[in-house]
C-alpha cells in the first residue's frame, strides 16, 4: 500500500519509516526544506535509537522517501496521515490545531475524487475529542463524501521506545466506522497480526478520547506515587518497597511507580 505522512516531527518520521519496514511504501512530506534537506542527505532531525539505521535500510530497499511536494506524495496513495504539531496556545493552554486543519484543507484540494477513488485520511496527531469531525468537514468543502473517509489513529509511543512501542504495541486503536477505511487500516497494520497485536476499532470520538484517557490515567500514576514518596518521607517508610509491593497487584502493576 501506498502511505503518505504529513508531518516529519517525532511522531510522523517514526511512524512513517516503521510503515515501510513493514512493506508499505511511504512518503513523508514537510514543508520544511531544511529538514526534508536533512533527511535525503541521511541524517535525522531527531534522537530516536535505531532511527537512522532503520531509514537507510528502507530508503535503500525504495520504500521511503522525502519530499516537500505533498501532491507528487499524495497521488496514489491508498491513506494519507496528518502527523503535525499541535503545540498549546499561549494564554489559555488549548491545542492550537492551525497546522492540522490547514493540513486538511490542502490534502482535500489534492485527493482524486472521481471514479472509485477512495482516500483514507488519518490524524495521528493528538487531538482534542471532536476534532476528526471538523476534519471531515473541511474536506467535504472541496471532496464528495464518498471519496474520502476521516480516520483517529492516535499514537502511543515512548522518546527512546518509540520504534519498539510501533512495531510491538500493546495496541493499536482506530477509530471509524467506515467498512473501507476500516479494510484500508486493518492492511496497513497487518504485519502486527502475527505478534497478535490487539487492534480496537471504536467510533472516531471514542479513539481521541482514549489517547487523552490514557495519558491521564499514567499520569495519575506517577502523581500519585510522587504523593507517596512525600508520605513516607514523613513516616519513614520505604516509597521503592511502598511502589513495589502495590505494583505487584496485578490491578495496579508496577510500570508509572517511579
Amino acid at each position: 500500500m501506498k502511505v503518505t505522512m504529513v508531518g516529519t516531527g517525532y511522531v510522523g518520521l517514526v511512524s512513517g519509516v516503521c510503515f515501510a519496514d513493514f512493506g508499505h511504501e511511504v512518503v513523508c512530506v514537510d514543508k520544511d526544506p531544511a529538514k526534508i534537506d536533512t533527511l535525503n542527505a541521511g541524517g535525522v532531525p531527531i534522537y530516536e535509537p535505531g532511527l537512522d539505521a532503520l531509514i537507510a535500510k528502507n530508503v535503500g530497499a525504495g520504500r521511503l522517501s522525502f519530499t516537500t511536494d505533498l501532491a507528487a506524495a499524495i497521488d496514489g496513495s491508498d491513506a494519507v496521515f496528518i502527523a503535525v504539531g499541535t503545540p498549546s496556545r499561549r494564554g489559555d493552554g488549548y491545542a492550537d490545531l492551525s497546522y492540522v486543519y490547514a493540513a486538511a484543507e490542502e490534502i482535500a484540494g489534492l485527493i482524486p475524487k472521481t471514479g472509485d477513488a477512495f482516500t483514507v485520511i488519518v490524524t495521528k496527531s493528538t487531538v482534542p475529542v471532536g476534532t476528526g469531525d471538523e476534519v471531515e468537514r473541511i474536506m467535504a468543502e472541496q471532496a464528495p463524501q464518498e471519496s474520502f473517509a476521516v480516520v483517529s489513529n492516535p499514537e502511543f509511543l515512548r522518546e527512546g521506545a518509540a520504534i519498539e512501542d510501533f512495531k510491538r504495541p500493546d495496541r493499536v486503536v482506530v477509530g471509524t466506522q467506515n467498512g473501507q477505511a476500516e479494510a484500508v487500516m486493518r492492511e496497513l497494520y497487518r504485519p502486527l497480526f502475527l505478534n497478535e497485536t490487539p487492534l480496537l476499532f471504536t467510533e472516531r470520538r471514542t479513539s481521541e478520547l482514549i489517547k487523552y484517557a490514557a495519558n491521564a490515567f499514567l499520569a495519575t500514576k506517577i502523581t500519585f506515587i510522587n504523593e507517596m514518596a512525600d508520605l513516607c518521607e514523613a513516616v519513614g517508610a520505604n516509597v521503592q518497597e511502598v511502589a513495589r509491593g502495590i505494583g505487584l497487584d496485578k490491578r495496579i502493576g508496577g510500570k508509572f511507580l517511579h
